[in-house]
């Protein structure tokens, strides 16, 4: 087994054994939890605020500030969204006190699932009346899809990156011919003017 699916069999331990997310929110503070997710992926979350009589307020962006999903006054609830293309996306709580009084600090409960784990699929088998052995078929065929695509993913990203690097290469090749012709060219006009500098002064032949 080498270096590639050992990771992956990490991350995917990971993903499944993560139950969520635990942190303290403070008073007019605001806490933002950020992941990068690929193209037409489905999005679920759960959240949980813990209630201390101060205002949270709940936003779902991507990196160039769309929002995806908000939430005035918080406190428990759930959201979804399809991601449109491969980014960076971003969980923010904002806690917002009234007066600027300094209260306790919270604690905010966060799970989200993307994927296969968002996935509802005691749902589905009551929709398309699958058997648990059919379910759990489905189940692996969507996670065998998932990793597919994660490499397909990775391959591409790999192609940019080889590209990138020829042409990279390529050009600092081009640059340093370049270069070096500069330098031939201005060393041998210096040796011609003091060739003649030398000749009008009579110091050579």
């Amino acid at each position: 087994m080498d270096l590639t699916h050992i990771v992956y069999c990490f991350v995917a331990f990971f993903i499944f054994e993560l139950q969520g997310i635990r942190f303290h929110l403070a008073s007019n503070q605001k806490k933002c939890l950020r992941e990068e997710i690929h193209k037409s992926v489905l999005v679920t979350g759960d959240y949980d605020v813990q209630d201390n009589g101060q205002r949270v307020d709940l936003i779902v962006t991507d990196s160039r500030e769309h929002i995806l999903y908000s939430k005035e006054e918080a406190t428990k609830g759930k959201f979804a969204f399809t991601t449109e293309e491969y980014d960076m996306f971003q969980v923010c709580f904002i806690s917002k006190s009234p007066s600027g009084a300094v209260g306790p600090e919270r604690e905010v409960f966060l799970d989200v699932k993307h994927g296969i784990e968002a996935k509802n699929y005691d749902a589905l088998a009551k929709a398309e009346k699958l058997k648990p052995l059919e379910v759990e078929l489905r189940r692996l065929e969507d996670l065998s899809k998932s990793i597919v695509d994660d490499f397909a993913y990775m391959r591409f990203r790999e192609q940019e990156m080889r590209d990138t690097n020829e042409s990279t290469h390529s050009r600092v090749m081009y640059f340093s011919v370049f270069s070096m012709v500069c330098l031939l060219g201005l060393a041998s006009w210096q040796v011609y003017y003091l060739r003649c500098y030398f000749k009008a002064k009579k110091l050579i032949e």
